[in-house]
């Protein structure tokens, strides 16, 4: 399994928005370095729900339930999306001025290219934003 992080704008799509859809593709994406990292998810793979904007904070997990396919919103074609599923909600949220506080985090892309929307995360940083968020791995 692989880890992922995927943000949005909670005024365009929220963790409550997801919740209440259950499944819902994740579509929009229109950076070819994010498009990618879509490619490369797998059924079965987790992905931190990160508000950006105002919050700046991961919020819940979701699972990859169907992979890469075309996207309906994009004229030209070229990008597409995956559809995810709430999984949980973060017990308590992980702020980004948390993370950045961490200097076991200090790697990862939601640091070094924060304007990315799709990202991997690695286990270990995985397990320890987890941690941050009070759930248990």
């Amino acid at each position: 399994m692989n880890y992922w992080l995927i943000k949005t704008e909670p005024g365009t799509w929220s963790w409550d928005d997801q919740v209440k859809k259950g499944v819902e593709h994740w579509d929009g994406v229109r950076n070819y370095q994010a498009s990618n990292n879509m490619k490369a998810m797998k059924i079965g793979d987790r992905c931190f729900f990160y508000h950006s904007v105002n919050e700046k904070r991961i919020v819940g997990i979701v699972e990859v339930v169907k992979e890469y396919y075309p996207d309906h919103t994009d004229p030209s074609g070229r990008f597409g999306m995956v559809d995810v599923k709430a999984v949980e909600p973060m017990p308590r949220p992980v702020t980004l001025a948390e993370i950045k506080a961490d200097e076991r985090l200090s790697d990862l892309p939601l640091i070094r290219q924060s304007r990315l929307s799709v990202m991997p995360i690695d286990a270990e940083s995985w397990r320890i934003i987890c941690d941050m968020g009070g759930l248990a791995r």
